[in-house]
């Protein structure tokens, strides 16, 4: 009697495994930009509640809270440049909207776009 063979091929295993590698490459490419993102949103989450509360803010006393943050989190992208502080009603806002590219391939490569903000009350 003829005993039949069961089991996953190796052209099976490459149908399985390749989609798996890719995605894992993908992640291990954007961690670091993620990363990066955390540390510009607790960047700014962490100067708004410093100024909390505060009757007289100015944009240039958060701007230079902001960059000594960015100094001491090691933030070189995106630039302070890019962080837009203004006045919404009553409130102050602290923006930051940049776009990240990294290369994954030859000529492929992934943006992730980020639109960070917060608000000092």
């Amino acid at each position: 009697m003829r005993q039949r063979q069961t089991g996953i091929t190796f052209i099976g295993w490459l149908f399985l495994l390749i989609p798996v590698a890719v995605v894992g490459y993908c992640a291990i490419r954007l961690t670091p930009v993620y990363l990066n993102a955390m540390k510009v949103s607790k960047a700014l989450n962490d100067t708004a509640t410093e100024f909390k509360g505060e009757e007289q803010i100015n944009p240039a006393t958060v701007r230079v809270a902001l960059e000594k943050r960015f100094d001491i989190d090691s933030i070189d992208f995106p630039d302070l440049k890019t962080v837009t502080i203004a006045r919404e009603g009553d409130r102050w806002v602290l923006e930051s909207n940049y776009e990240d590219t990294v290369k994954l391939f030859k000529n492929i490569s992934l943006l992730v776009q980020f639109d960070e903000r917060a608000e000092i009350e």
